[in-house]
């Protein structure tokens, strides 16, 4: 790591995810080994090929929002908005509007479809009622940026506020942008994560269509089952993940507890096909290789890697490959590497910041949370998944990997406060 750049910590954690409303939670139930999945009951699915997902659990809405302010925000930007005040209240900060520190203090979100709910709603009215009768503000809740608009309106911070939307990858960039922004000065305090409400009528019937979702309608808890030889798809998860990033010296100044720091961040593009990773896993592996050099360490300092691993036969097979390219076989066979994904499902544009909460939490607690699900070995897949239970493991240096349809690849490498 460069001496003469700022280094970045993470002081707050937020999460509304399948398995529980808050971060610790959702953390509680991932070392536990327990599934998210579920019969679809946003919708009735009776009608698709894939009835199942891992939907939210007794998130009430109103008791988060008014329900005049409902009426405004799409299911995205209500997840993305719980998850930054939980992880603004663990950090312990809050910003007067117009102050000086609100200036320095900004939001990158990452997100996937956006208001899609919203969206087709919308479409409805149109076709239906006609033009007249669309909503005014149909628009803003549907656009993929809002949601970090919100976050900065409702919680005064006037420092760069954007949004990154590359499919499944969008958090771990908005984390990994976010912390540059720090670095270079830009800002002081980024709140970066990203949400996803992609548990819909369309989007089930558009990736089942591709075949990419498990068809294991009659044993929904078991359908994830990443780097599993009898995998057959990921299973559609949603919810919200942000992280408090702020500069080290101001965090410790003010006596911030610390879950650790984002060390390193690489990314690269497969440049091969819409949805299929190139084969052998290079790009990845130049992303990995790229985030281990951002964060000056070699491949052996890594202890864990929380995989992408979507339960799709084509990604497991190639991340594989990948890690062993980037950290060199032998690592690659004793570092630990497990898929939450098992548990929350593919939570797509979320994904990548509930997955870097994961990593912080398996340092802080020495604890690599399980892949479940993993019952017949596969041949291609030839790791260690950390198979069906929670291991004790001490862990210093973490690696989260996603990648995302278009060939995003986006990789991040935390370390021990």
């Amino acid at each position: 790591m460069s001496l003469d750049r700022r280094r970045v910590v993470v002081t707050g954690i937020g999460a509304v995810t399948p398995l529980g409303n808050d971060a610790p939670t959702t953390w509680d139930r991932m070392v536990a080994g327990v599934s998210g999945a579920g019969p679809i009951t946003r919708f009735d699915a009776s009608d698709h090929t894939v009835r199942i997902a891992a939907e939210l659990k007794g998130f009430d809405p109103e008791e988060h929002f008014p329900r005049r302010e409902l009426r405004r925000l799409d299911p995205f930007s209500q997840y993305f908005l719980v998850a930054v005040r939980e992880a603004l209240a663990d950090a312990g900060l809050s910003f007067g509007e117009d102050s000086e520190e609100a200036y320095r203090a900004g939001v990158v979100a990452g997100v996937g479809f956006g208001g899609m709910q919203s969206f087709i709603e919308e479409i409805d009215v149109l076709h239906s009622r006609g033009p007249d009768r669309v909503s005014p503000v149909g628009v803003p809740k549907i656009i993929p940026n809002i949601a970090a608009g919100l976050a900065s309106i409702e919680h005064h911070l006037m420092g760069p506020v954007t949004c990154v939307v590359t499919a499944c990858a969008a958090s771990a960039n908005a984390i990994g942008d976010a912390a540059e922004l720090i670095r270079r000065g830009a800002a002081d305090v980024m709140l970066a994560g990203g949400s996803e409400a992609g548990i819909t009528d369309y989007a089930m019937a558009a990736f089942a269509k591709a075949r990419a979702l498990s068809t294991r309608n009659d044993d929904p808890a078991r359908a994830s089952r990443p780097f599993d030889a009898e995998r057959d798809g990921f299973l559609m998860g949603e919810g919200a993940g942000v992280l408090v990033l702020e500069e080290r010296e101001r965090a410790l100044a003010r006596g911030a507890e610390v879950y650790g720091e984002i060390l390193g961040y690489g990314s690269s593009a497969d440049a091969y096909h819409i949805t299929l990773p190139r084969p052998g896993g290079t790009g990845p592996a130049r992303a990995m290789q790229a985030a281990l050099a951002d964060a000056g360490l070699e491949a052996e300092a890594i202890d864990y890697v929380n995989a992408h691993g979507t339960s799709t036969p084509a990604n497991d097979v190639t991340e594989t490959s990948a890690i062993k390219i980037a950290l060199g076989e032998d690592v690659a066979r004793r570092v630990a590497i497990s898929s939450t994904k098992s548990m929350t499902g593919h939570m797509l544009g979320a994904a990548g910041a509930v997955e870097a909460i994961a990593c912080l939490m398996a340092i802080r607690f020495g604890v690599a949370p399980p892949t479940i699900n993993y019952e017949t070995p596969d041949p291609e897949c030839d790791l260690d998944y950390v198979p069906n239970e929670a291991r004790e493991i001490d862990i210093r240096y973490a690696m989260s990997n996603n990648f995302g349809f278009g060939g995003h690849n986006a990789v991040l490498v935390l370390g021990r406060a």
